[in-house]
């Protein structure tokens, strides 16, 4: 099965990319994302003028695309992973939880992004062009939705940092192939 095929006809998935593979290109591509909005927030490229905010915006609409097919691909064909032959019953539960919690949490990322400029006074659009949904003006409902937005992504981020850790540790104790799995075959020589 591939990636596409919930897209596009069969007769055209076989000149795409594996599923394996084009979840691992979303993987690699949503970390220095999720390291970007760590660090840089919409405040903080406001004095660098209009076409700064724009260039985050576009981040951000092709960071929450990237939270969408994934959320789709999961409810579509579950978890793209498996937990190792060597993992101990906890390690097996912490493994599909930790996957969970991230795709879910990427999820809610992208919901209350929408529930901001639902909430919004103005009609906000993601990469300056695509209206995220019309502005209701309420004001103490977007206060709130913004602090849960916030708290949330912070929370992915721990997620994302304990997912690492997870994984860095069983392939050094353990010794298995979780890390070469999901790395590029160049970076393999270092693992």
């Amino acid at each position: 099965m591939r990636f596409f095929s919930m897209f596009y006809p069969s007769a055209f998935t076989h000149y795409l990319p594996s599923r394996r593979a084009v979840l691992k290109a979303v993987h690699w591509a949503m970390v220095p994302l999720l390291i970007w909005f760590l660090l840089v927030t919409p405040d903080d490229v406001l004095p660098f003028g209009a076409k700064a905010f724009q260039a985050h915006s576009m981040l951000a609409l092709f960071f929450v695309t990237l939270c969408l097919l994934w959320t789709a691909d999961y409810l579509r064909r579950g978890l793209a992973s498996r937990p190792g032959p060597k993992l101990s019953p906890w390690a097996r539960t912490t493994h599909q939880l930790l996957h969970k919690f991230l795709i879910w949490g990427l999820f809610g990322i992208a919901l209350t992004g929408f529930l901001l400029g639902l909430t919004s006074a103005v009609l906000l659009k993601a990469g300056g062009f695509l209206p995220i949904a019309p502005p209701l003006d309420m004001k103490q409902a977007n206060e709130i939705i913004g602090a849960v937005h916030i708290f949330e992504f912070y929370l992915v981020a721990l997620i994302a940092v304990i997912h690492a850790l997870f994984h860095i540790w069983r392939h050094v104790h353990l010794r298995d192939n979780a890390l070469r799995i999901m790395t590029p075959k160049a970076l393999h020589r270092f693992l």
